[in-house]
């Protein structure tokens, strides 16, 4: 038989009550809250919707930073005539005139947005000793070509698959399957141009009879490739909802978006009150994200922990997880909005393969980085790369290479002139005008604008990763050492 009883009555303590009622007036930062008896009054129920739509707007802005950026960057490039089956290059490098999230002025970039919706499956011939990324259209890494991919740098043939495909697939391709039709193709031809010319991309449908290729190079085109920081953030967002599988996104993102009226199959029509909210809400996430991406508050972010050098990936998970499986939003919204290509080569690469980056917007004395100012950056005796290194600066506002008198901002080791000091230092010199004699290793800056500047190694060895390599912090020059 079981054994029944009354529980015993301990009381519920003013303390407890008060822990679980609802006051008659809130006071918060949106406003006042009324209530009768824990009944919402009328100002209060328009007031706490208003505050959860902006709230959700805000989330989602930071959530859906990596899809926007995609949305964007594939506008941009079929603005100058990219499209699936051509490829957009740099040539030889490119320059500040586009504009675009933190890009290099070193390596020949190609890109291309893959279309598996219109074209099926599609191959890609990737050319040899390349660093080469495929994200889909949230983003999310699919897979590596060239030197950290599986044909190792030896150039292979890739057949892209389109989601739910179950058609036959044939022998002799490394195969992909990519959660959305669109499909961003980064390719970094260590070889340069030439090299990056032999990539081939073209339907497998015409395998057979492959079409010749197309390239367009847009080195010194000036075209945008980034989101908005307004309402139309949240357009750019539909276009890929009502574009790609609704499984291609994860519930809980999906739920945000749906929160705010963006349902896959469904006009996005907000009235005029949430076209405000939203419009609102985008402009207070950006510059949540650039606080968060200049003055970092987790200490994981920071390489040492008296320096201002960060990195977006404070656990070096290209996932941005927690050693805990924690998704880290920070970290993935700063790394978005300031950069495009995440993958495995990037933070966990084997050393002397794939490539670090650390950057920093503050001197030694936490100054912001004034173009009116001198500055210097002493790169120690014994660079830790395998391949090259580079110094570049960016614009805070576009995060975009500077625009100045010169078409690349940037000093590095493949730049002709680059020479270290006596002791095997190399000093990198930011301002105005060149010091005499030291125009090679300096980088314009703009008078009245800020700066930030990012460290690149290709190749980085152990001495890097143990840090008992370090770059130095970028000091001012003393008083008087402006322009």
């Amino acid at each position: 038989m079981p054994h029944i009883s009354d529980a015993p009555s301990p009381g519920t303590s003013p303390e407890t009550l008060a822990s679980i009622i609802c006051p008659e007036r809130l006071e918060t930062v949106f406003g006042a809250l009324d209530f009768f008896d824990g009944m919402p009054l009328p100002d209060t129920v328009k007031r706490s919707y208003d505050t959860l739509d902006l709230l959700r707007g805000i989330e989602a802005f930071l959530n859906c930073v990596p899809g926007a950026s995609m949305v964007a960057m594939r506008r941009g490039l079929r603005s100058i005539g990219v499209d699936s089956r051509t490829i957009g290059y740099t040539a030889p490098r490119c320059t500040s005139a586009p504009v675009l999230l933190t890009g290099n002025t070193e390596t020949t970039y190609g890109m291309t947005f893959l279309a598996l919706d219109e074209d099926g499956p599609t191959v890609i011939e990737a050319p040899g000793n390349s660093l080469c990324i495929v994200d889909d259209m949230w983003q999310r890494y699919v897979t590596d070509m060239g030197i950290a991919g599986p044909d190792r740098g030896e150039g292979g043939k890739y057949l892209f698959l389109p989601p739910g495909y179950e058609g036959d697939v044939p022998d002799g391709y490394f195969v992909v399957r990519p959660a959305t039709y669109g499909s961003w193709v980064l390719l970094r031809a260590l070889g340069g141009t030439e090299s990056l010319l032999t990539t081939r991309i073209y339907p497998l449908s015409t395998a057979a009879d492959r079409p010749e290729p197309r390239f367009v190079n847009w080195a010194e085109s000036d075209f945008n490739t980034i989101h908005a920081n307004d309402f139309s953030f949240f357009e750019e967002i539909d276009t890929i909802v009502q574009a790609e599988p609704a499984e291609s996104l994860d519930p809980e993102r999906a739920g945000q978006l749906a929160a705010l009226g963006i349902v896959r199959g469904k006009p996005f029509q907000p009235d005029d009150r949430m076209r405000s909210i939203l419009d609102t809400a985008a402009r207070v996430a950006s510059g949540i994200v650039r606080t968060l991406a200049f003055k970092p508050r987790v200490p994981g972010f920071y390489y040492y922990p008296d320096g201002s050098w960060k990195t977006p990936f404070p656990t070096r998970s290209y996932e941005f997880l927690s050693a805990e499986g924690a998704r880290l939003l920070d970290s993935r919204a700063v790394f978005y909005y300031f950069a495009t290509a995440s993958s495995p080569a990037m933070v966990t690469a084997p050393v002397g393969t794939g490539s670090q980056y650390a950057y920093t917007a503050e001197d030694s004395t936490g100054e912001w980085l004034d173009g009116g100012r001198r500055y210097t950056l002493t790169l120690p005796n014994g660079i830790p790369v395998k391949n090259f290194w580079a110094v570049t600066a960016y614009d805070p506002q576009t995060r975009s290479l500077l625009r100045t008198d010169h078409p690349y901002p940037s000093v590095n080791s493949q730049s002709e002139g680059v020479r270290p000091e006596n002791n095997g230092d190399t000093v990198i010199h930011f301002g105005l005008t060149a010091p005499e004699g030291k125009e090679a290793n300096w980088v314009q800056t703009v008078p009245g604008k800020g700066f930030f500047v990012m460290l690149r190694l290709y190749g980085p060895l152990e001495s890097w990763f143990d840090k008992s390599w370090r770059p130095g912090e970028i000091e001012p020059a003393q008083a008087g050492g402006r322009g």
